[in-house]
């Protein structure tokens, strides 16, 4: 009873559009009332407080908010324009090189804001023109683009990975390094989907730039570069932890963005704080919503049978055990953000995955490849509705675009799902 009503409201809210923390808490609260019936309302609901409180307040998601706030000071601190000039310096003169340009610039700026929305936004409002100057369909470039912001959350450092490691009880910095690698080959699936869709394209190229052209927009760009080797260096150095890192950036964005390259001033400051503030209090109200989802799922006994049910199906298989996590994440990816969508399974995944003998950080990285792919798959990627917005499409225009993007990272992840060693190659 308590399983029909919780997932019943939740589809129900769902069905009708409510913020996925809304569809969360509110299932959550009705399937609490009816295991209490019975008891007093004060002392049914008194769990409520304790539950959000715990959820919200472990030291490793202090990390979120520096996160957040360490991108949006670098986006606005110019770094996408003097990444973006350097990538088209160096490749703007290949044939298809402009999409090899989106594709690197996403990369590196998914080191620095270690989000999938925000590398689309900073990145999306120089990329996509210029990828339909180069010839390519304004459907395909707003598709590449959604699908290079994708590699935002895979390439440390990354929120996403940090939400999984705090469920999971796994180590953040070994996730880190496992997303290097997995993040490096979906940016090169993008290249490859690219260059095929680019041959029966009429694509123009760029003069060749000259070493004196390279070096100045190096110089440019260098400030932004050193980033990335700051925060991942620090952590893998065993300098700081992931925690301290997200604060460091911050430090060091503000220094870049204020006294370097002077871009950041008080009226901007004011928009970041403002930005930070609201992206955090919503992943964090999805973070409580998700808790109570999940000591529901706990008091009635309900991920047990679900544990049960799979080890069953599975019998020990890991291939099959694989197939069910990847469907079901690639189905779950395109409707619930992935920080909801960690929260609901990866309690339910990772015991079986435990038994199975799967590594946690393999199976990690699995799940948050697939929700990354979740990012721009329709009816509810956030990717593909910021990069809409951006290059004035419909969303029906944009689903055709992206199809080879599609194709190439679900190739990538069966690549990465049945050889583990891609995962854990820097980890041991």
């Amino acid at each position: 009873m308590v399983g029909i009503v919780l997932l019943g409201i939740f589809v129900l809210l769902l069905a009708f559009g409510a913020p996925i923390a809304v569809c969360l808490g509110m299932s959550s609260v009705g399937a609490i009332l009816v295991q209490g019936a019975g008891k007093p309302l004060d002392a049914i609901m008194s769990v409520l407080p304790r539950l959000c409180s715990s959820a919200s307040s472990k030291f490793v998601l202090l990390a979120i908010p520096f996160f957040i706030l360490s991108g949006n000071v670098m986006e606005k601190a110019g770094i996408s324009g003097r990444l973006i000039n350097l990538a088209e310096k160096c490749l703007g003169h290949i044939r298809g090189g402009m999409a090899m340009v989106c594709v690197v610039v996403s990369c590196f700026f998914a080191a620095i804001s270690g989000s999938g929305p925000a590398t689309v936004a900073a990145l999306g409002l120089i990329m996509i023109p210029a990828l339909k100057k180069a010839g390519y369909s304004p459907a395909f470039a707003c598709a590449l683009m959604a699908a290079g912001g994708a590699i935002g959350v895979v390439i440390p450092p990354s929120i996403t990975f940090v939400v999984y490691g705090s469920i999971a009880d796994a180590s953040i910095t070994d996730l880190f390094k496992a997303g290097v690698i997995p993040g490096l080959l979906m940016g090169l699936g993008l290249i490859v989907a690219a260059l095929f869709v680019g041959r029966k394209a009429n694509l123009t190229v760029q003069p060749k730039a000259s070493g004196k052209e390279r070096l100045k927009a190096f110089k440019d760009a260098f400030w932004g570069l050193l980033m990335p080797v700051i925060i991942l260096g620090g952590i893998y150095g065993s300098i700081f932890t992931p925690t301290e890192a997200a604060a460091v950036s911050v430090f060091y964005g503000l220094i870049v963005g204020v006294f370097i390259y002077r871009e950041v001033n008080w009226k901007k400051m004011k928009d970041i704080l403002i930005d930070s503030c609201s992206t955090t209090a919503t992943v964090m109200f999805i973070t409580m919503g998700a808790t109570l989802f999940g000591y529901v799922l706990t008091r009635a006994r309900l991920d047990l049978a679900i544990e049960n049910f799979m080890l069953t199906v599975t019998n020990g298989n890991t291939v099959i055990f694989f197939i069910i996590v990847n469907v079901v994440l690639l189905i779950a990816g395109c409707f619930l953000d992935s920080t909801s969508a960690l929260y609901i399974f990866t309690p339910l995944f990772a015991p079986v995955a435990v038994q199975l003998g799967i590594d946690p950080i393999h199976l990690g990285t699995v799940m948050i490849v697939n929700l990354a792919i979740g990012l721009f798959t329709p009816p509810v990627g956030v990717n593909l509705y910021v990069a809409c917005g951006i290059g004035d499409i419909k969303i029906e225009e944009i689903t055709k675009g992206i199809v080879p993007c599609l194709i190439a990272e679900l190739a990538v992840l069966l690549l990465i799902t049945y050889v583990p060693a891609i995962s854990t190659f820097l980890i041991h």
